[in-house]
């Protein structure tokens, strides 16, 4: 979700459930230490709670990493072992790490050691010619004996080399049964399925046994979905009704980031989504791809677009 979950994407979704776990897009351990930890790190504390997950492959440099995160605020740290990225090749973390436990165990024992927040693994259910039954087991049991709180699995391998990234989370088959066995055979490990979950409806065919469902893309591009959130998992009220009182919702983040020189275009493209089925729902997209990147704009360019979308609610359809 590099370049996706941006602070302004996960202000935006928060708006829609309180009770949501957000999560950062991956940050390397080098941006962390090195880098301008306000960009890099700066959130809202209205995101709360909000993981920041990292990318690396040393325990030491994890470790000093997941301390400065602490220092920010961060609810939890979450080790990815899963992005199958060129760029997290050439590092030798991301979904290589799937090949090496005992180096995840080290990495995962460095960061519980040097902070009380919980740590956690995202990881896959192998990579390459890997036998998903040992690999997923070995690897899980390196994270957990080093002090891991929770496992997030998403369901199907990477493969390395021969798939890009979009392809590497569309072409291999999900096997949702690998992470149920692997649930049943480590009944007190929280366990959280990721991949290829169009619907809260289709995690919620997992829960139990599996412990949470991890949405990424779909929740992105669809962000109305997250107003399900607290009364189907939670049993509470959403906090909004529907798309248009989450734009209005948000209205009052967009004016503070606009004062301190943000442009409007970096907080709704993340919003480009909503509406999926009503009339409007394109002029919508249209109106702010063309006219939120513009210089000076502003509130009433977000508010125009809104004007352009059909309040009668109607079937979820293609717009």
């Amino acid at each position: 979700m590099i370049d996706w979950t941006d602070r302004h994407c996960r202000a935006f979704h928060r708006v829609m459930t309180r009770r949501a776990r957000l999560y950062t897009e991956m940050v390397t351990t080098g941006a962390v230490i090195h880098g301008d930890r306000r960009r890099v790190l700066g959130f809202d504390p209205a995101e709360q709670p909000v993981a920041v997950q990292l990318g690396g492959c040393e325990p030491a440099a994890l470790a000093q990493a997941a301390r400065i995160c602490e220092g920010e605020g961060y609810a939890e740290i979450n080790l990815n072992v899963g992005c199958p990225s060129d760029r997290v090749q050439d590092g030798r973390f991301g979904a290589c790490l799937m090949r090496t436990p005992g180096l995840v165990g080290e990495c995962v024992a460095a960061m519980t050691a040097s902070v009380s927040i919980p740590v956690t693994v995202k990881c896959r259910i192998g990579v390459d010619e890997q036998d998903p039954g040992p690999a997923l087991d070995a690897l899980v049991d390196a994270a957990l004996a080093a002090g891991a709180g929770a496992l997030i699995v998403h369901a199907r391998k990477a493969w390395l080399q021969g798939l890009s990234p979009k392809e590497n989370r569309e072409i291999p088959p999900l096997d949702y049964d690998r992470v149920l066995q692997l649930k049943a055979r480590l009944p007190r490990a929280p366990v959280v399925l990721n991949g290829g979950l169009a619907s809260l409806e289709a995690g919620l065919a997992h829960l139990p046994p599996l412990d949470g469902m991890m949405l990424g893309r779909a929740a992105y591009h669809d962000p109305e979905i997250l107003i399900g959130v607290d009364p189907l998992l939670f049993g509470e009220e959403a906090p909004v009704a529907d798309g248009f009182e989450a734009v209005e919702a948000f209205l009052p983040y967009v004016e503070r980031r606009l004062a301190e020189g943000v442009r409007l275009h970096s907080m709704t493209r993340h919003m480009l989504g909503l509406f999926p089925g009503r009339p409007g729902a394109r002029a919508w997209r249209r109106h702010l791809a063309t006219e939120a990147v513009k210089p000076g704009a502003g509130l009433a360019t977000l508010r125009e677009a809104l004007a352009l979308v059909s309040r009668e609610s109607g079937p979820r359809a293609a717009a």
